[in-house]
């Protein structure tokens, strides 16, 4: 299981949103970048950074913070917000990202999931955020009526790595993973699959490890680092701990 710290990027700050609310942020420091290299001597492997601003307009708008972020972290670095053209997954590809979040598109435009994954072989993963089963686009202002395991069945065969699934009612509310939304959506997905959404302690790590066996590799954590809730060395420690 990998802890994954989250930085969230609005206006140039590191933020985080309660919900997904734009008008909901908590500004955790004014240096994203200076975020970004404490987890990475923290020891995490791997940095979830979304684009926010990117994500509500439709297309990158602070590519420069991400791609310093790249090339200052000796970790791998998927980013995510906005990216919704194949150059956009290109500029950040040739700075050396791990991998490549596409939301919204993969709903709207499935088609270009394929495509980028043709181009772009295993760089690509889609990020399905869903309130009450259904997909939440356009940085969780619009929800379809598409139900989000029926979205994955359909993702699972262009070749994309993977699925970041995020349960909108609980993120940054500190109240524990949905559990069962994530285990239904990882058994539809049949590919490996990050949860993302309020783990706030221990014990909701612990919970996420006895679903690795349906498919969950991975948690990103964002609000209860910074709120200092958790520990990020103690999550480490905790997924490290022999069986």
């Amino acid at each position: 299981m990998k802890i994954i710290p989250a930085v969230d990027i609005k206006n140039g700050k590191c933020v985080r949103l309660s919900q997904g609310k734009a008008d909901q942020e908590t500004i955790y420091s004014d240096h994203p970048q200076e975020m970004a290299d404490h987890w990475d001597e923290e020891g995490a492997q791997l940095i979830h950074v979304v684009d926010l601003d990117g994500a509500f307009e439709g297309s990158p708008k602070n590519s420069k913070i991400v791609k310093e972020i790249i090339y200052s972290s000796s970790v791998d670095i998927q980013v995510g917000g906005g990216i919704r053209t194949l150059s956009a997954i290109e500029e950040y590809v040739n700075a050396g990202v791990y991998r490549i979040i596409l939301g919204t598109i993969a709903q709207k435009e499935p088609e270009f999931v394929e495509q980028a994954c043709k181009k772009f072989p295993g760089k690509i993963i889609v990020g399905i955020d869903a309130r009450d089963g259904l997909v939440a686009v356009k940085g969780w202002v619009e929800v379809s009526d598409q139900k989000a395991t029926d979205l994955a069945v359909k993702m699972r065969g262009y070749g994309i790595a993977g699925f970041i699934f995020t349960d909108i009612s609980r993120d940054g509310m500190l109240q524990g993973p949905n559990l069962e939304s994530i285990k239904e959506f990882a058994e539809a997905a049949q590919l490996p699959v990050i949860a993302s959404g309020g783990v706030s302690r221990l014990e909701d790590i612990k919970n996420l490890m006895k679903l690795e066996s349906s498919g969950v590799e991975g948690v990103i954590i964002g609000k209860a680092l910074y709120d200092k809730t958790l520990s990020y060395r103690d999550a480490k420690n905790l997924v490290q701990q022999p069986c």
